[in-house]
């Protein structure tokens, strides 16, 4: 690890991101809105947004989902124009994100059609694997559900700028429960994530082979894929209407 990052992890400038897209592939799919939220000594010191033009038809489900309509974006700039600033503000920073995947590729891949690129000597942290471990009994872990059951209100849920802001505040709802070591911390959230991703990866397997019994015809379906449902005994259950009420403590 770099030495020039502080010792503690709540010392780290952290730029918190979040991107709304046109779609779930980041090599086909673009980005609509962006936004970076930086924090430093647990308060939030400057505040990105961006609407962007995606240069192609916005999809019906993605003004379902954020409320971003083909009008917001007239005179909106593309992701060219806009590139080089989004660069500057993960430079030299904790990079944050809740289900840091998907908007790491994203972001990743609209740097690199640029000729620039994601900064991987930064450290960083995704409060969703945070949330599966300190919350395994709760339905689902999706951004909405935590924040509300950490009491963290979120006022507009699927915007860039909301979603990021309280992304970082769940991070720092989770500092008592977490090292302060950042090295610890990174350490701690890689063995977390590898069992998490082994457990989703032999639910899935499972499924796959429920599935071809017969079992897609009671609904099963990606409802623990991650950023959603992440236990897979629950989401058999909550798949099954006789079982829906109550769930079972697992």
């Amino acid at each position: 690890m770099a030495t020039h990052w502080p010792q503690n992890w709540v010392d780290l400038p952290l730029a918190v991101i979040d991107v709304e897209t046109t779609g779930l592939d980041p090599k086909e799919d673009r980005i609509v809105e962006i936004g970076i939220i930086r924090f430093e000594n647990r308060e939030v010191v400057e505040r990105y947004c961006k609407l962007v033009d995606p240069e192609r038809d916005l999809p019906e489900d993605t003004t379902r989902i954020t409320g971003i309509k083909p009008e917001d974006l007239v005179g909106a700039p593309t992701f060219s124009e806009i590139a080089k600033e989004v660069s500057d503000r993960l430079q030299g920073v904790g990079l944050v994100a809740y289900n840091l995947s998907f908007d790491r590729g994203f972001i990743q891949n609209e740097l690199e059609r640029c000729g620039l690129s994601w900064p991987a000597e930064s450290p960083t942290l995704d409060p969703l694997i945070f949330a599966r471990q300190f919350f395994k009994n709760s339905r689902r872990k999706n951004l909405a559900t935590i924040s509300a059951l950490l009491g963290i209100p979120l006022e507009e849920a699927h915007r860039a700028d909301h979603d990021a802001e309280v992304a970082g505040k769940v991070l720092f709802a989770f500092e008592d429960k977490l090292p302060q070591s950042l090295d610890q911390l990174l350490i701690l959230q890689g063995q977390w994530e590898a069992a998490q991703s082994q457990a989703m990866s032999g639910w899935k397997s499972f499924d796959n082979n429920f599935a071809s019994l017969g079992g897609a015809e009671v609904g099963l379906g990606p409802a623990y894929i991650y950023g959603d449902e992440t236990d897979p005994l629950r989401a058999l259950f909550s798949s099954v209407p006789e079982a829906k009420d109550p769930i079972p403590q697992l």
